[in-house]
This record gives C-alpha cells, structure tokens and sequence, in this order.
C-alpha cells in the first residue's frame, strides 16, 4: 500500500514507524527539515521536505499513485487542503484528516464535509478522542487503561496487580479453574515498564499491569479478583479548561447530570468563557499547582483528579498535589512519551498518551480486511483488533487452540449471534464471527491475512 503522510511530528511519525515495518511505501511530507531528516535517518520511508498542500510537493511525493493521505500537520487548514487537492488533483481513494478546531466539527456545518465540498473520508478530532479515553477510564474506576469491545458487550481492560490482589503469583493456566463462572482473559503483562505476552505458565506479581478482556455482565465481579473494587467517581476535579476540558466536562455532564464537577483554569478570559457553556459545572480561575485553589475546590473530598493542561509537567505536578492533598485517584495527560516511564511509580493511577490514542484510531482506517476495532497496547507492543470472518477466511472452522498456535497471537473474545463468548480452545470459529484477535506487531500482517476476502477467479 502507498500512503503519503503529511507532518512529521510525533503522530506523522509513528504512524510512519507503523506502516514501514509492514512493508508498506511510505512517504512522509513536512515544512521542516530538521523532522524530515529525523524520518530519513530512523525510518525505512521516503521524507520531502514542503509544504503538504502544494500541488507540486504532493505530486513529487507520488500522489498521483498513492492509495491513502494521513494528514495530521499542526494546521487544521493545511490538512483539509492536502485532502482536497489529494482527491480533486490526483484521486486518492481514501483521505484522513486531523481536525482540532471544534467549530469545523460543528452540526451547522456537517455539510462542509460531504463528498461535493469537501471529501474527507475519515476525521479525527484529538480533542474528541481523549474526552472519550477519560470518560470510559472514569467509568470503570481503578483501570489503567479501558476500551470497549464488541460494540460495548465487553471491555479491554488494563489493572496494576496490588498486594490485595488475590491471584498475584497464581500461574494464568490455573486462574480460569479457579473463577470457571467468571467470563475474562489474560491478553497481556507489563512488568518493569516491559510489555510481553504472557504463556500459561506465566503468573502475575506485585505492580504488574495486566490487560484482560472481560464480558461486561462479569466486569465488576472479575475487577474484584484483580484487587480493584473502588466505587465510580462522584466528585471530579478537572485542572484544563481547553478544548480538552471543556468537551470532557460537556461529556460528563451529559452522560450523568448529578457529579459534582469542577474545573480549574488559570486564564481569566478563558474562565468566563467556561463559566457560560458549561451549566451546573462551578469554574475557578487559579492554577491547579497553588494548595488554596486546590483546597477551595474541595481537593481531599474528591475521588478524582483530572490533569488536561497543555503542559505536561503542570499536569504530573499538579496530579501529584492533589494526591498529597487527600485526592483518591488521580488521571494525567502526558504528551511527552519521556515521562511515560516516571508517572506510574511517582503515584499516577492513569496516563493518558494523545499520540497513543491517535495513532491508534488512525490505524483503524489504515487496517486490511474486515477490521472493525483496533487498540494499541502500551507503544505499540501489540494490537487488538476485531474483525469480522468471511466464508471464505483463512480461519474458518479452525479451533481457537490452533489460531493460538503462534504464541504471539491470541483470541480473547468471539461475537457469535449478538452474543460475546471468552472461547475454550476447542471452540471452532465461523463465518460472520467477530474475533477479538490480540497479535505482536510482528504478527499483524498475518492477522489481516486470517481476514482478507478471498476471491474465486473461476
């Protein structure tokens, strides 16, 4: 596959990293050289530097054969244009655009976007993507991480094994025998900031974060075997009133109109800004960094803290305050992937990574076959992807036990006649499944293999 990305920056970047190590022809467009030369020197890609909207600079970088166009620059602008020309000039099948101005995305103007103005086949808005990453983690409390499944009958989960965790040092073979009426399975280990798949024989230890996929009828009850049985979040603090801030309040509010919810701006514009959309949500305007603005929001009655300022070290600083403070629970935006090793062990309950979060809603649309749903485990180590099996699918008919041949690849969930079954290894699989497939990066080539149609000549 041929896909010209437009801006090297974190995002343009990793998905680049992603797509080479497939094997595809990637190339790379950005305005500044010093990004361009970073992707030349680490990355098997072809870098240009110009600007991604030209004519010229798109035409050079092959878009006259190119099957995609990610367009994730800094400029809302630039991206929408670079789709445009990629489809009025050169036909490109399918465009991506990062979209970060919120009234672009406004239901007035739906229409801009409709295939006789502006042709974008897929938009992706950060601001939306990480209100929605916050809002599923508030409620599953004590998760590190939290995605639903199988169009909401179950949920990717990811837990730290604490001292109370009852099955810590319990080798994974027993752990099913143990809970036989407890629908859930292990897909993954992190143990000293190293990810890896874990075999049967493997177990848990103290400060692990482990990934299990969980029917949803059985979340509570199998949160409870993990050590975590805190209760969903009342009283929320949010310190950021950006766009981030505001929608996740907004958010919140709809979905439940009886949290007490606060947020914390320093800019004094800005506060009143919040102060007239947000209904029924109290703003105050300090810095979350200072103990009496902390304290005037009512920081040691709170169960949690969220941290969503454009600046990472306000964030962990102000997280770690308000956990010295009396706060329970506390979540962090960190944009800086240095820190990512540090939050966990300075008291950070979650981290939420924005590159993380995009690079894994980009790759959903960049995926072969029949992908449905794709989740990126801690920088990419693995994927778990949905995907519905053709009758003509590579794994109809094989067992569960010899999909999971390959210790790199495992089936954690099948959706079978609207119902979700954690399989046994003897269960055969069928055409019109949805496979909940978790696969090393090494092995994602031959997952959307399992899923591509195949087609009959004669």
């Amino acid at each position: 596959m041929r896909v010209i990305i437009c801006g090297a920056g974190q995002v343009g970047y990793n998905i680049a990293s992603y797509l080479a190590l497939e094997d595809n022809d990637v190339t790379v467009v950005d305005m500044e050289a010093d990004l361009i030369s970073r992707i030349n020197d680490t990355l098997d890609v072809n870098g240009i530097v110009g600007h991604a909207s030209n004519p010229n600079v798109l035409s050079a970088a092959g878009a006259k054969d190119a099957d995609m166009m990610i367009a994730v620059t800094q400029s809302d602008e630039v991206n929408m244009v670079a789709c445009q020309i990629g489809h009025s000039l050169f036909g490109i099948p399918k465009k991506i655009a990062r979209i970060r101005e919120q009234a672009y995305l406004a239901p007035e103007w739906s229409n801009l976007f409709s295939r006789a103005h502006m042709p974008l086949d897929v938009i992706i808005s950060p601001e939306v993507v990480i209100a929605n990453d916050i809002q599923q983690r508030l409620e599953v409390p004590g998760t590190t991480f939290v995605t639903s499944l199988a169009e909401g009958r179950a949920y990717l989960i990811g837990v730290v094994c604490n001292e109370d965790c009852p099955i810590v040092n319990t080798p994974i073979d027993q752990i099913q025998y143990l809970f036989p009426d407890l629908s859930f399975q292990i897909m993954a280990l992190r143990r000293n900031n190293k990810a890896h798949i874990p075999d049967k024989r493997d177990f848990m230890e103290v400060g692990d974060e482990v990934f299990f996929i969980v029917s949803k009828t059985h979340l509570k009850r199998t949160m409870g075997v993990f050590g975590h049985e805190e209760k969903e979040a009342r009283r929320i603090i949010i310190a950021g009133g950006g766009n981030i801030g505001m929608g996740l309040a907004k958010l919140l509010r709809k979905s439940e109109s009886k949290l007490n919810l606060k947020i914390i701006d320093h800019n004094v514009k800005r506060a009143e800004i919040l102060s007239k959309n947000l209904e029924d949500v109290i703003v105050l305007n300090g810095s979350a960094l200072e103990k009496r603005v902390l304290e005037e929001a009512g920081i040691s009655g709170t169960d949690t803290f969220i941290a969503v300022t454009n600046d990472d070290e306000s964030n962990i600083l102000g997280s770690l305050l308000a956990k010295q403070y009396g706060c329970k629970r506390v979540i962090t935006l960190v944009n800086n992937d240095v820190y990512s090793p540090l939050v966990g062990p300075l008291g950070v309950d979650a981290m939420v990574s924005p590159r993380s979060l995009l690079v894994s809603t980009i790759m959903q649309h960049v995926r072969r076959g029949r992908i449905k749903g794709l989740y990126n485990l801690r920088d990419g180590f693995a994927e778990v992807l949905e995907a519905e099996v053709s009758d003509t699918s590579s794994i109809v008919n094989l067992t569960v036990d010899e999909i999971n041949l390959t210790h790199e690849i495992i089936v954690g969930g099948i959706i079978r006649n609207g119902e979700f079954h954690v399989p046994k290894g003897e269960m055969k699989v069928q055409a019109r499944d949805v496979v909940t497939i978790l696969a090393s990066r090494s092995q994602i080539h031959n997952v959307e293999k399992m899923f591509s149609v195949q087609v009959d000549l004669f």
